[in-house]
């Protein structure tokens, strides 16, 4: 797949979508916090930095997010509504979930139950990256940060986010954020799992094939071009 599918509707129903995606990848983040058994490596960050200032975990994902859309803007990212929108709300809905009794009280849990947790966290991720990004709003902060990195650097857009990853992963652990076999198991498993969203997209008819896309096979992989129209020759820009 190439791009990512485009949900059918108007304005409005993009909107939602933006909104319920976001929600729905806050809640496989909690998931992944709760199982204690390792996060993805910018939330290894994020809890670090929470660890050693008065910011919670939540806005510590804000505060990351937003200096990241920073970066991408002056490299020259375009920069949308999904854009600004996964920087504060994603945190927004962290927090939201996290004051809910019964959710902290699954950190507690046992094993078995945890690792459920740690499973269905990266398949919600998954399933709220497939509504957010088929909203076509705008990528996110750290998206846009890999795409202007690889146009400004020359070096492979893999490679380039390879390294945004490590070096948030290497920074959170040394802060202190939890890494373990849900770290890894996000690493390989969440790349599968967007895929399986946007496949369900297409195949319930609530979104239709972007530019470039034939429909793939639920184990598809997303190619550097997929991320394409996030970056622009020239200084920051605004998506109209």
């Amino acid at each position: 797949m190439r791009a990512p599918p485009r949900l059918r509707g108007g304005l409005a129903v993009r909107l939602t979508a933006l909104v319920l995606g976001l929600f729905v990848f806050a809640a496989g983040i909690v998931a992944l916090l709760e199982s204690r058994l390792g996060l993805s490596p910018w939330d290894v960050l994020h809890q670090g930095i929470a660890k050693h200032s008065s910011l919670s975990f939540g806005e510590a994902n804000i505060v990351v997010g937003v200096a990241v859309l920073a970066a991408a803007w002056l490299l020259g990212a375009r920069v949308g509504i999904g854009t600004v929108a996964n920087a504060v709300l994603i945190g927004v809905f962290i927090d939201r979930l996290t004051s809910i009794g019964w959710v902290s009280g699954l950190a507690h849990d046992r094993l078995g139950v945890r690792i459920g947790l740690l499973v269905a966290g990266i398949a919600v991720i998954g399933l709220g990256s497939g509504f957010y990004l088929s909203a076509n709003l705008g990528a996110g902060p750290r998206d846009s940060l890999m795409v202007v990195g690889a146009r400004r650097t020359g070096i492979r857009i893999g490679v380039v986010r390879a390294a945004i990853e490590l070096s948030a992963l290497v920074a959170g652990f040394v802060l202190g954020g939890r890494v373990g076999g849900g770290t890894l198991a996000f690493a390989v498993l969440i790349g599968p799992s967007v895929e399986v969203a946007f496949w369900l997209l297409l195949r319930t008819g609530l979104a239709e094939p972007g530019p470039g896309v034939r429909l793939p096979d639920v184990a598809g992989v997303v190619e550097p071009g997929d991320l394409h129209e996030v970056a622009r020759p020239g200084g920051p820009q605004v998506l109209p």
